[in-house]
This record gives structure tokens, C-alpha cells and sequence, in this order.
């Protein structure tokens, strides 16, 4: 055991080996649950350390990911994240100081692992997980999530997923996703077009209940009603020409300030920047505990699969690829396997029935798809194999297609018709095979 030790000297100098003793004895042998074609000692040493991992997202999850890694013999790992440290991540997100307040979240974290383990290398990215393309996603070995965002995970899972060719093995990268609500939490695997992607998996997440627009509009009671007032109402009525982004700081400030004001006149207290922020992006608060359960949970699994069958992973075909875990009334786990859709919009091929109401006009089809647990569709087109019903852009064929909008869809549509439905926040198309009722 020495001698492949001292062969591989994976992470740090030979002075420093002791410190990944117990790394070593995971790697270095065999166990009950080791598959058969381990590549026990010294392949799996240098599986791990050669693997290359991406990171997205540098928050409460994403910095317990990178210490993770970087503490389980990872040392090649890029980590993406768009925003800048805020006082109020300073509570959970242990990477951060006050001193490091307004600097990007990626930076800071990539340097602070860093500095504390030697021989890790972190590469960091500061902006969208759209900016890069599908070349940048296939140098990884597997991508690990910790997002706080639905939209997000949508769109990375339909790029892995459509990257895929079934004639280069390279091409299927393992997505890792974690994610918090409170005490409540879960860590998935999904092995794109093999196991369920997250748009099968998308009802587990429902819409966020409405606020009736009446209250928003006339008698708000409580903080977050100003802060809806402001991003429903008075961004429409104010600055309906620009497209509102809920990442720029700029776009934020100017509804909290707006919800400040309505707030002030109602008598309301507690709004605050990052209530606003929260309320917008429909952000959960976070909590540290879950935070380290769900990334040990999430790191575990990406050792696992970088290591080539230490242990069986969730995601492996025909086994559990969920894991679910709560807090609040006593600590509970449970793992389970989610199916895979054959009438998946991303990685199925079948249209999906659906059943609507035929006096229903284009315009409330549409925005009834927002309310879906299993669309949740923004700004979404929509066609049929011989027409096109509605485009949100361009402005010209938008212009073309709007009288549409007024129509019935039993004027538009046959009955057992397929539709195809798209949104540019996500790669891919929704098809439905309407039926009238």
C-alpha cells in the first residue's frame, strides 16, 4: 500500500499524506459494497484526483460543495455563480467575511478553499450558467448544483440532456443536484436520457400560491404584498418597455424603493433589499444545518461516481436516484426511485394529453401553462405542425401572430391536435396532444 501511495502522491507532498489517511482507506480497498470492477489503490487514487468537476452556484450549498471536494481528494474544480456577497449571506456561508461584502461569491469562495487545502485547484467563473456553451459543459466529469433557482436547474439539465450522443460515452456527464427549503431538502443523481431528468421531476416543485391582484392593488397587509405591487403592478405600468432581470441589482433596487414607498403609505414595516430580492426570485430561506446535510449527501455521491464503484451511487439504472430529507419534526431520510416520463418534454419523446376547456381563448391557454406544476412556462410560443399560433419574438412575427391571442382554441386547434410549445428560458419544447372538454 506504501509503494502506490507514494506512486500517485495525488494530493499535496508526501509530508502532507497523512492528513487523507481515511480517504485512503476507502480507496485503497475493497469493501461490502464495492462493485466487482473497482479499480481499487491506485486507479481509483488517480480517478479521483484527475476528475474534473464543475460547481454551480457558491452559496449556502455551494459553499459546503467546494469545502466538501476539495476535503473528499477532488483537485480540479471550477465553480460558476453570478452574484456578490451580501451581509445577510454572512450567517450560513461560512467562505465569506465582512471585508468581502459586494465582491463576486465565486471568486471569494475559489480563494478561500484554496488558501485552507493544499493542492486543490478552483477555477471560478463570475456570471450565467447560459454564458457558457455546450463545449465548456463537456471538459467535466460530472456537475454538481447548488441552486436556488427552478429556472436554473431547468435549462443546465436540458443542455446535458441535449448534448448527449449515444455513440460517445464521454458525452454523458452525471448531474448532481441538491437542494434546500428550510429544513427540508433533497440530492438527486441524473444520469441524462438514462434515469428521470428534472422536468420529470418538475411537479414535485409547484408554483408559489398568487397573491389575489385586488389586495396587491388596493389594500396590501403585510411586506411582501408592496414588494409584489412593485414587480407586478408598477414595473408594468413604469418601465413596461424594459425587461425586468430579476440578477440585475439595479432592476432589484428600484422595486424595493418602489415597494419602500408603498409600504411607508400602508404603515407596513420590513421590507428590506433582500426581502425583495427574496420575494422576486422566489428564493427559500436557507438554513446551515440542512445546507451541510444536503452538500455532504450531494459530495458523497460525486465521490462516489468519480471513483469508479467505491459504492453504488443513486442514479445507478434500476436503483433509488432520490434522496429526500427533513428536519423540522425529527430527522428523517428516505430514498426512492423516480421514474423517468416517457412524455418528458426534455429527455422523453411522447406529446403529453391534455385536457382544456375549448371556449378557453389562446391568451388564457398560455397563461394557464404558468401555473402548471409541470411546465411553469414564463414567456412561452406556441405552434402546430402545420401553423404558427403565438411568438413572443421577434417583435414582427409577435406583432403577426397576436390577433391570435383574442381566438378561441377550438378555432385554432383540431381536437387530439398536437401543440408545440416553447420558452426561451429553457433548451427544448413541450409538445400536448390537446383534448377538448
Amino acid at each position: 500500500m506504501a509503494e502506490v501511495l507514494e506512486s500517485s502522491q495525488p494530493i499535496g507532498s508526501m509530508d502532507s499524506r497523512a492528513k487523507w489517511k481515511y480517504l485512503d482507506n476507502i480507496l485503497t480497498r475493497t469493501g461490502p459494497f464495492t462493485d466487482e470492477d473497482f479499480p481499487c489503490g491506485e486507479g481509483a487514487i488517480e480517478s479521483l484526483s484527475r476528475a474534473k468537476v464543475l460547481v454551480i452556484g457558491a452559496g449556502g450549498l455551494g459553499c459546503e460543495i467546494l469545502k466538501n471536494l476539495a476535503l473528499s481528494g477532488f483537485q480540479d474544480i471550477h465553480v460558476i455563480d453570478m452574484d456578490t456577497i451580501d451581509v445577510s449571506n454572512l450567517n450560513r456561508q461560512f467562505l465569506f467575511r465582512h471585508a468581502d461584502v459586494g465582491k463576486y461569491k465565486a471568486d471569494v469562495a475559489a480563494k478561500f478553499v484554496e488558501k485552507r487545502v493544499k493542492g486543490v485547484k478552483i477555477t471560478p467563473y463570475c456570471g450565467k450558467i447560459q454564458d457558457k456553451d455546450e463545449e465548456y459543459y463537456m471538459q467535466f466529469s460530472l456537475i454538481v448544483c447548488g441552486l436556488d433557482s427552478i429556472e436554473a436547474r431547468r435549462w443546465i439539465n436540458a443542455t446535458l440532456v441535449s448534448m448527449f450522443d449515444d455513440t460517445d460515452s464521454d458525452s454523458l456527464k452525471p448531474l448532481i443536484d441538491g437542494g434546500t427549503e428550510g429544513f427540508k431538502g433533497q440530492a438527486r443523481v441524473i444520469l441524462p436520457t438514462i434515469t428521470s431528468c428534472i422536468e420529470c421531476q418538475l411537479d414535485m416543485h409547484a408554483p408559489r400560491a398568487a397573491v389575489p391582484l385586488c389586495t396587491l392593488a388596493t389594500i396590501p397587509r403585510q411586506p411582501q404584498h408592496c414588494i409584489e405591487w412593485a414587480h407586478i403592478i408598477a414595473w408594468e405600468e413604469e418601465r413596461k418597455d424594459i425587461t425586468l432581470d430579476t440578477d440585475d441589482s439595479e432592476h432589484i433596487t428600484w422595486l424595493f424603493q418602489k415597494a419602500l414607498k408603498r409600504a411607508q403609505e400602508f404603515n407596513i414595516a420590513g421590507v428590506t433589499y433582500s426581502m425583495t430580492q427574496g420575494v422576486v426570485k422566489n428564493i427559500i430561506p436557507a438554513i446551515a444545518s440542512t445546507n451541510a446535510i444536503i452538500a455532504a449527501s450531494s459530495c458523497n455521491e460525486a465521490f462516489k461516481i468519480a471513483t469508479g464503484g467505491s459504492n453504488p451511487f443513486l442514479g445507478t439504472p434500476g436503483a433509488d436516484n432520490y434522496m429526500m430529507y427533513t428536519g423540522d419534526d425529527s430527522i428523517y431520510t428516505y430514498t426512492f426511485e423516480h421514474e423517468k416520463k416517457p412524455d418528458c418534454p426534455v429527455c422523453g419523446n411522447l406529446a403529453r394529453p391534455l385536457k382544456v376547456d375549448q371556449r378557453f381563448t389562446l391568451e388564457e391557454f398560455l397563461d394557464g401553462l404558468a401555473e402548471r406544476p409541470e411546465s411553469q412556462l414564463k414567456k412561452p410560443s406556441i405552434r402546430t405542425e402545420g401553423k404558427s399560433l403565438y411568438y413572443q419574438s421577434p417583435p414582427s412575427l409577435e406583432e403577426q401572430t397576436r390577433p391570435n391571442l383574442f381566438k378561441k382554441l377550438n378555432e385554432l386547434v383540431e381536437e387530439g391536435e398536437e401543440v408545440v410549445i416553447t420558452d426561451p428560458a429553457i433548451p427544448g419544447q413541450f409538445k400536448y396532444k390537446l383534448r377538448f372538454s
